[in-house]
Order: C-alpha cells, then sequence, then structure tokens
C-alpha cells in the first residue's frame, strides 16, 4: 500500500526563558510571544499565587498586552505549591497550546520546576505528615537544625543543598525516610528537553545586577507591599506552607508581627533576593543545553527571536556568545 503524505506541521517547539530573578526574563517573553504567535507559561513557584502581586513582581493585565498567561493565579495563599501539581498543569498547557499550533513561552526561575518540567522528572512520592513533621522542626528550630538533621541522613545532598535552603532541605529529609535512599537517587538526569524544547537564559552583570534587586525591592514597598501581605495574612498567609515564605512577604510579615521595623524588612528583602539571585545563576549555567543571552543588549529581543527561528528551522547550534 502507498504511504500517504499528510504534509502536516510538526507542532510548535516551546521556547523557555530562565534565569536569575530581575534580568527582564518577562519584558522578553512578552516580545517572543508576539514575535512568534504563542502563548506564556509561567515557571515562576510564588506567581502562582493569588494576590501575591506586587511582592512577586508579577505582569499586570495590562502589562500582558492580551497574550494569554498559563500557571497564574491558580493557588490561594492557603494552599500548598507543590512541583509535582505545577508539573502536571503546565505539561497539560503546553500540550493544549502546541495542538492549536501556538507556541508556548515558558518563563520564570524557579529552578525545580524548570528541571521537573523540561526533564519529565519522575517525581518521588510524598507523606504529608512526614512533611508536616519536617516543616514544623524548620518553623520552631530553624534552618541550622535541619540542615544539622539532613547532614545525619544524607551527607551528600546536605553538602550539596545550601544551607540557607529550607524548603529543599525539607523535601530531601522528606524523600530519605520514605524512599530510604539518598536525595540524589530521585534527582533527574538531563538529557534533550521534553518536547526538544529551546532553552534560553538570560542574565546580567553581577552588579548591575545587584542595583536592580535594589530599585526593585524599593519598588515593591513604594508600590504597597506591606498592604498587600497585610490583607494576604487577614485571608490565612500564616496557614500556608509555601506562600508565606515568599522572599519578600515573610520579611513583611516579621514586621507586621513586630518582630522587625520596616528598614530591617527592605533590607533582608534585598539581601535574601540577592542571595536567591546567585543560586538560581549557579543552578542554571550547569545547565548546557541552555543559550544565554545578555539582558543588558539593547537588541537581546532580536537577538533571541533570531536565535530562536533559527533553531526552530534547523540552522541554529544553540550557542549565541
Amino acid at each position: 500500500m502507498a504511504r500517504v503524505s499528510t504534509n502536516e506541521a510538526p507542532p510548535p517547539r516551546p521556547v523557555a526563558i530562565v534565569g536569575p530573578t530581575a534580568t527582564g526574563k518577562s519584558a522578553l517573553a512578552l516580545a517572543l510571544a508576539e514575535h512568534r504567535g504563542g502563548e506564556i507559561v509561567n515557571i515562576d513557584a510564588m506567581q502562582q499565587y493569588r494576590g501575591m502581586d506586587i511582592g512577586t513582581a508579577k505582569a499586570t493585565v495590562r502589562e500582558r498586552r492580551g497574550i494569554p498567561h498559563h500557571q497564574l493565579d491558580v493557588l490561594d495563599v492557603t494552599e500548598t505549591a507543590t512541583v509535582a501539581r505545577y508539573q502536571r498543569a503546565a505539561a497539560a498547557d503546553i500540550d493544549d497550546i502546541r495542538a492549536r499550533g501556538l507556541v508556548p513561552i515558558v518563563v520564570g526561575g524557579s529552578m525545580m520546576y524548570v528541571q521537573a518540567l523540561f526533564d519529565s522528572w519522575e517525581l518521588p512520592p510524598t507523606d504529608p505528615e512526614v512533611r508536616a513533621r519536617w516543616e514544623h522542626v524548620l518553623d520552631t528550630a530553624g534552618v541550622d537544625a535541619v540542615h544539622a538533621a539532613l547532614r545525619e541522613r544524607d551527607p551528600e545532598a546536605a553538602a550539596t543543598i545550601l544551607p540557607t535552603d529550607g524548603r529543599r532541605m525539607v523535601r530531601a529529609l522528606e524523600v530519605v525516610e520514605i524512599t530510604g535512599a539518598p536525595f540524589a537517587a530521585s534527582q533527574p538526569q538531563r538529557g534533550r528537553p521534553r518536547w526538544d524544547a529551546i532553552l534560553v537564559g538570560i542574565d546580567r552583570d553581577t552588579d548591575e545586577l545587584d542595583r536592580r534587586i535594589a530599585q526593585r525591592t524599593e519598588r515593591m514597598f513604594d508600590d504597597g507591599l506591606v498592604a498587600e501581605v497585610a490583607h494576604l495574612a487577614d485571608h490565612g498567609l500564616r496557614e500556608g506552607t509555601t506562600a508565606r515564605r515568599a522572599i519578600g512577604c515573610a520579611q513583611v510579615l516579621e514586621y507586621l508581627d513586630g518582630d522587625a521595623d520596616l528598614a530591617y524588612a527592605r533590607e533582608r528583602t534585598f539581601i535574601g533576593t540577592r542571595r536567591y539571585v546567585r543560586r538560581q545563576r549557579s543552578w542554571f549555567r550547569r545547565d548546557e543545553r541552555i543559550t544565554w543571552f545578555d539582558a543588558a543588549e539593547s537588541d537581546v529581543a532580536e537577538r533571541v527571536a533570531r536565535h530562536v527561528d533559527d533553531v526552530s528551522s534547523g540552522e541554529g547550534d544553540r550557542r549565541a556568545d
């Protein structure tokens, strides 16, 4: 029997724009979505929360310019944001966007979310009781106690996870207790990205990025971060396990509870963001599949669009610099 050719084009390849906070990923994603005819899929854990707008620098409805955004405002602050929930929901969004012939533009900087989505991570199981027990240790005894427990149970994980990253240490302890195996045994191996996605990273000079973080922190407080957190606190923020730990949110809660003054909350928000940026940079720079661009270049949007066009047509080599 003769083979019938349908001449149907394959579904568009997703594009992921990743990198440190405050580099300008959202603006670049919007420009690329307009250029390629796409829809945006958020991959920032805290932007999933309704009402956490100022503190997460979430694009306003006006700033979205009519481009559909997915995985924004999908959780209440009392709910726990999990990698597993995001992985399922975002994958469904991407499949739907591609089925309609459009380009999914995935943008954000939540490191484990990126890895879970594009490496098809088979996530280890969770146990609410085990997780709650370690969350209680984190809340009452602090990160040092959690780090000490992890060092005793899984020295390799304790050596590779930053001792200030309480949430990830809690997850590692949960996995070790449930599976009986080291945390590293559950980590995915990087290969060809799911959907053959095109991975783009943007970054800036460290001093410039520090200035942008400082400006962003001041703008958040000037724009009403304290009022936003106070409103969320009236709607159960303190009862949640992940939203209340967002950078900025946690510091404002300390201020509202009388444990810190406002100047200290601003300073700790800046320091926390800067520390998080260093972690993001270290994490993403280890991924050789990412092509990097300097966000300070005046033509960065055009350069990224050209790179995506070239790679999509098979002419690009995934290296821009």
